[in-house]
């Protein structure tokens, strides 16, 4: 595929998607308990069919869509030959695709999983990707080069919206610093010099707990709808960081389907709600 925004820096196209298209991140988590409610074969050609709807109905509408990768690979090479059409369509209309992979490792491994979502030639090209810092943050440098090079993004665990990740995002590093506010504040320091090249996974689901002050680069939000988030609870949880929220609802969307027509107004619904709470 050739890219059309290779030119343009992951930070200006972002604003721009928000600025038309509102915060909204919108998830495709073609779970197989969704399959069945939409009546489709929990198989790849359910999968496909699932996905079309999706990208029917949110093409135009959400400035931001994130498949989740674990929900495609699992049909093996069949489920990616979806995930791969389903990113490329999403792009070529104008929509801007954060591959939810969470990929996390060292070296050259880090190297080629960067490459396999943002690398520009790589049927998963995304405009950002999901990553994990537990390696260490200085872990992720291959992947942060290669963004930085061709202009995409990151989006860095920090304090992620399931419950068992307190435990460990919570505990001391030293000082009284978190786990989770060492990540943030690796991710401002990159920033500073790398113009929001890094975004951060922080839930909505509760107190985070975080100084995000500093911070000036975009927030993936997860947590809005069925984990129990709600529009109006995302000042008080982002009360300094709500210019770069986006606030991510997946399958408290993905419920109203199979209907395009109802899936595209239940996320124009949580799409306004959601910038009229932030407004």
């Amino acid at each position: 595929m050739t890219d059309r925004h290779q030119d343009q820096a992951w930070g200006a196209r972002l604003r721009a998607a928000v600025e038309h298209r509102g915060r909204l991140c919108v998830g495709i988590d073609p779970h197989p308990g969704l399959l069945e409610a939409w009546d489709l074969p929990v198989d790849a050609e359910g999968l496909e069919a699932f996905a079309e709807i999706c990208v029917e109905a949110f093409v135009g509408e959400v400035a931001v869509v994130k498949p989740q990768v674990a929900f495609f690979e699992v049909y093996g090479s069949a489920g990616y030959a979806v995930l791969e059409r389903t990113i490329c369509v999403l792009r070529e209309a104008g929509t801007l695709v954060v591959a939810d992979a969470k990929r996390g490792d060292i070296g050259s491994t880090m190297a080629a999983y960067a490459q396999s979502w943002l690398g520009l030639d790589s049927a998963l090209s995304s405009d950002a990707v999901t990553v994990s810092p537990y390696l260490g943050f200085g872990a992720l440098e291959p992947a942060l080069s290669l963004a930085a090079e061709q202009g995409r993004g990151l989006f860095v665990l920090a304090r992620t919206s399931n419950p068992e990740g307190g435990e460990l995002q919570g505990a001391d590093v030293a000082g009284g610093v978190s786990v989770a506010q060492s990540v943030v504040n690796a991710a401002a320091e990159h920033n500073a010099a790398e113009s929001d090249l890094v975004g951060l996974v922080v839930g909505a689901t509760r107190g985070h707990g975080l100084d995000l002050s500093n911070f000036s680069g975009p927030i993936l939000a997860p947590g809005l709808g069925a984990q129990g988030a709600t529009a109006r609870d995302l000042a008080d949880i982002f009360p300094d960081s709500r210019k770069l929220l986006l606030p991510n609802s997946s399958r408290g969307i993905l419920r109203e389907g199979p209907s395009v027509t109802a899936l595209r107004a239940a996320a124009v619904k949580v799409r306004d709600e959601v910038e009229s709470a932030l407004s």
